[in-house]
Formats: C-alpha cells, structure tokens, sequence
C-alpha cells in the first residue's frame, strides 16, 4: 500500500514537474518572440523616418514641408523610449498632413524618382502598421502568460516587467491608402 502510494505521488511530482518546465519553456518562446517583433517594429519605424527623410531631401516638396517633414522623421528617430510614441505618432500626422496636400501626387509624378519614392513610402507606412499590431498581439499573449497563476507563484517569468503596448496613430495617409 505505501509503495504505491509513493509511486503515484511519483508519478504526480514528475507530471507536475513536466507541467512546469512546459509552461516555462512557453513563456520564454513568447519573449523571445516579443524581442523578435520588437526588432521588426523598430526597424518598421526607422525605415518610414529614413523614407520620410529621403523625400524631405528630394526637392520635391516646398522648402517649409520638407522642413517639418524631416524635422518630424528626426524626431522620432532620436526620440528616447519614453518619448518614441509620441514623436512616432507626430511623424504620422506630418505625413498624413504631407500627403494631404494639393497637387502631392503630380508633384512626385513630375520628379523622375517620384513613382519609386512614393511606392516605398506607400510600403513603409504599411510596414509600421503591420508591425505594430503584430508586436502589441505578442505583447497581449505575453502579458496574459505571465498573470497566470502558475508562472506568478513559481516566478516562471523572472523579474522581468510585462510588456508594454506600443500604441501609436500610425494611420496611413488618405492618399497612399487609396492610392
């Protein structure tokens, strides 16, 4: 009787044991997919500054623009982690107001490198929406995996804080969306 009830309670601690280390090993594939995505938002983000730097540079716009332009994309290229939202949602609200503007179109159509300019601002805006959502839906599961009972009491996720979203206005300009 008590060598099986050793045996069960065996059995219990090794499954119990399994459990954990499953558990365990699933919370640290959700960082190391959180880090992922974090590396492909940045670099989501970099690419629409570099773009919106380029077309600031190309003469194609008037002086004043391409100045607010680029002054925007510098920002939130040199913006600190605390500032990046907001200086990430004030380059989309240059853009979109760059964009808006009369004649933008026939502007870049007249420039000879315009269609190509226009074409990767076009993908690097939508790059940046893409990312976004795809980083704060791994930072949402991450999130939930570490409130879990089991990964709290037993310190699964270490001391690391829970992931921020990243919420931006990273809507595209009405132009590039119909375009």
């Amino acid at each position: 009787m008590t060598t099986t009830l050793i045996l069960v309670a065996a059995v219990v601690v090794v499954l119990f044991a399994v459990y954990v280390s499953w558990r365990a090993g699933r919370l640290d594939r959700l960082h190391i997919r959180l880090e992922t995505a974090q590396a492909a938002l940045d670099a989501a983000l970099l690419r629409r500054a570099a773009v919106c730097l380029e077309l600031a540079g190309s003469r194609i716009l008037d002086p004043a623009t391409s100045l607010v332009l680029a002054a925007a994309a510098h920002e939130a290229r040199t913006a600190g982690p605390d500032e990046r939202e907001h200086a990430e949602s004030d380059l989309s609200k240059t853009l979109r107001a760059v964009v808006g503007q009369e004649r933008f179109r026939e502007k870049l159509a007249e420039h000879p490198a315009g269609a190509a300019l226009l074409e990767e601002l076009d993908t690097a805006v939508a790059k940046v929406g893409y990312s976004r959502r795809f980083y704060n839906n791994a930072a949402g599961v991450t999130r939930t995996a570490q409130r879990r009972w089991l990964a709290r009491s037993l310190r699964l996720a270490g001391h690391t804080d829970p992931p921020r979203f990243f919420d931006i206005d990273d809507e595209p300009p009405e132009s590039l969306a119909t375009g």
